[in-house]
């Protein structure tokens, strides 16, 4: 045997003609002894997804008791103890408990058979799925699933493709010239139609990837050497399905390193911009401050020059004196020279101090500055040279006066010698 095996059915709180009702259905899944009389030897259930059965059979007692259903035309009433308000799934695996327990590899093969199992029903009921459970002790290693349907009403039909199947044939209702009978036949076919493709729906998400066949060999009238071909194609099935899930896994693998690799170069790249950006910016501020210090440099060169060009003009400021000295006192002269030499000096020396002040900041990035500056230095120190020369020709001055201002006080005229 290594066909695949999936069953649904539906059950309510009444029971059906077997007196199967939902208490039973969980007490014959929990193993109690009054629901387990066909297990030789019965152990306790293993929960593979979801809550318990005790769990589930409190919540669904919960459900239903709440439920409400309104008939066309009536008012909200509890629906009623037949409704389905259970659905059950029953899958198996080849492989006997005994095998499983004996072989790693079979225990292997069927842990990954009830993970595929997990998904697809998940697939089919979303949170409707509510428990699975394992059963170890019968002839067949096998799952039990339960779903509680949702909506007010807790119709269990909705889960069911060929309940639903059948039930839209019969709401259109029969066609010209069908009565009742042939229409429940079309309805039956729509049935079997749906739980078909349900099967294979299966076939292709479970029983394919893990090695069984669709169907067994008896419901197809095999032969042994037929069967047996049959059962070695759904191996190389399954080989190459795992082959094609080893390279698929593989490549989901390369593109998340490729991804992750592309990621920490896009971070590091950022990291490299927002670096260059911050360099940028302090080489701007750097720019600025050095833009201003030179422009003050060249103010205090334009100055110190003028100064100097100031000098130059004073340069005959004796000569000058001599020529105009009629009519001045001595004193007076003495205050304009002094006082215009002094404002100057002052002026030039407050220009070199802060010059020097804002090179020595910028030294290292404007030595061109600096440079000017120095040049603007000499300049003050020649300034300060010819302003002592001045001074010396006043003193002269001042000495010649002194020897002729006994008659200067007499008023004579002044002949100069």
């Amino acid at each position: 045997m290594a066909f695949q095996f999936a069953h649904m059915e539906n059950f309510s709180r009444k029971g059906d003609r077997k007196g199967r009702s939902t208490s039973f259905v969980f007490s014959e899944a929990r193993r109690d002894p009054a629901a387990s009389v066909h297990v030789r030897d019965p152990r306790p259930p293993v929960v593979v997804f979801g809550i318990g059965l005790d769990e589930i059979e409190r919540l669904h007692d919960e459900r239903a008791a709440q439920a409400k259903t309104t008939p066309r035309g009536g008012k909200e009433r509890a629906v009623r103890k037949d409704q389905h308000t259970l659905c059950t799934i029953v899958v198996s695996h080849p492989f006997t408990p005994e095998e499983v327990r004996a072989d790693p590899a079979k225990r292997q093969a069927v842990e990954a058979w009830e993970r595929r199992n997990v998904l697809w029903l998940k697939a089919q009921f979303g949170d409707g799925l509510t428990s699975v459970i394992r059963h170890e002790d019968e002839s067949r290693w096998h799952l039990h699933a339960y779903a509680l349907p949702g909506g007010k009403d807790m119709k269990a039909s909705r889960f069911h493709p060929g309940q639903q199947a059948k039930a839209a044939v019969m709401a259109e209702g029969p066609r010209p010239g069908e009565d009742d009978k042939a229409l429940n036949r079309r309805g039956d076919a729509a049935y079997r139609a749906a739980m078909s493709k349900w099967q294979d729906s299966y076939f292709h998400a479970v029983a394919a990837p893990s090695g069984l066949t669709r169907l067994g060999p008896r419901r197809r009238r095999l032969r042994r050497d037929e069967w047996q071909a049959e059962q070695k194609q759904a191996q190389a099935l399954k080989v190459t399905m795992e082959r094609a899930q080893a390279v698929q896994s593989e490549g989901r693998e390369f593109v998340t390193q490729a991804k992750a690799a592309a990621s920490a170069e896009t971070a590091k790249a950022v990291q490299m911009k927002a670096s260059a950006d911050r360099a940028a910016e302090r080489a701007s501020r750097e720019r600025e401050r050095a833009e201003k210090a030179s422009a003050v440099a060249v103010k205090a060169r334009q100055a110190a020059e003028e100064s100097q060009r100031s000098a130059e003009r004073t340069k005959g400021f004796g000569g000058l004196l001599r020529s105009f000295f009629d009519g001045l006192l001595i004193s007076k002269v003495r205050e304009a020279v002094a006082s215009e030499f002094r404002g100057r000096i002052d002026r030039a020396q407050r220009l070199l101090d802060g010059a020097r002040g804002e090179i020595q900041a910028e030294k290292d990035r404007r030595r061109d500055a600096e440079r000017k500056a120095e040049a603007s230095a000499a300049s003050v120190r020649a300034l300060a040279a010819q302003r002592n020369d001045a001074w010396m020709e006043v003193n002269e001055l001042r000495g010649r006066l002194a020897r002729y201002e006994p008659e200067l006080k007499q008023g004579r005229e002044y002949r100069p010698r």
